[in-house]
């Protein structure tokens, strides 16, 4: 009798159960680590906007103030800048995915809104808000104002669907500096 080379069924089932067994344990753990990313870089894109704002401001009012009242105003306009560089129209201060022309402006599965205080050009103050595309992408949110702090809703339920559009909004609870 010759005997046979290979794996029996009961061995490479074995094998597939010890796979299956470590994917349930580490998918959650993938997911999680996703969404940590998600939310560090909405964090960081909220402070580029912060920047965007506050030079924005200086460039194009100097010492008076005045900030840009959506994201459009702070993007290019188009897919690039233009050769000639920003204006006031359109600074190119942000790249396209994040200063789009229609609000909200979707990055990192995250959205993101600018609303101005009073009309621009007189627009005295902003609300940054970044809110995640689904629960399941972030579980906080964040907003900014002029003064140039980064915030974060601290009780981790998923994220309103509007945006925040004043002042007091942000810098009250649940809002907590980062």
């Amino acid at each position: 009798m010759r005997k046979q080379k290979g794996f029996s069924l009961i061995e490479l089932l074995i094998v597939v159960a010890i796979i299956l067994i470590i994917a349930a344990i580490a998918i959650p753990n993938l997911m999680k680590s996703k969404q940590a990313a998600n939310q560090a870089a909405a964090a960081a894109n909220t402070r580029t906007m912060i920047s965007a704002e506050h030079t924005f401001s200086i460039t194009y009012f100097g010492a008076g103030g005045g900030f840009a009242e959506t994201l459009a105003r702070l993007g290019p306009g188009a897919i690039t800048c233009p050769a000639t560089g920003g204006t006031s129209t359109n600074a190119c201060l942000l790249d396209f995915s994040l200063g789009c022309l229609a609000s909200p402006c979707a990055k990192d599965n995250y959205q993101y809104t600018i609303t101005g205080i009073g009309a621009y050009p007189a627009t005295t103050d902003y609300v940054t808000f970044a809110t995640a595309v689904g629960a399941n992408f972030g579980k906080e949110d964040f907003c900014s104002v002029s003064d140039g702090v980064v915030r974060f809703n601290v009780t981790g339920v998923t994220p309103p669907t509007a945006a925040l559009t004043t002042v007091a909004t942000c810098t009250a609870a649940p809002y907590a500096p980062l």
